[in-house]
């Protein structure tokens, strides 16, 4: 499994990283990473074709065990994911910016 700090995702995110949120439509508009794509676990597999093969793809959750397994089934599918140690409670905790609604990809 393939897993980052929040510090070097931010740096990532800086140099514009494409994020993945796998949480619940619930849980992404109470606050999310600015630019995060909203793609909830159980979509993930049918949305594959929305991901680009040809970039790294972070994948972010509340707390990294979501995007652990999200970010195994990723790799096993040919794409360069990583898991967001900690997800977007940790992210948050260390000052990151954090927006809420919906953004990106969903209406």
């Amino acid at each position: 499994m393939a897993e980052v700090s929040v510090a070097a995702f931010a740096a990532a995110r800086a140099d514009g990283a494409f994020v993945v949120d796998v949480r619940e439509p619930f849980e992404y508009v109470g606050g999310h990473v600015p630019g995060a794509w909203l793609v909830p676990v159980g979509q993930l597999p049918s949305r594959l074709r929305e991901l680009s093969r040809d970039e790294r793809v972070y994948v972010i959750c509340a707390s990294g065990n979501r995007s652990r397994v999200m970010t195994d089934e990723l790799l096993n599918a040919g794409f360069d994911a990583w898991s967001v140690a900690g997800g977007t409670s940790e992210w948050a905790r260390t000052g990151q910016p954090v927006v809420a609604g919906f953004h990106s990809n969903e209406a």
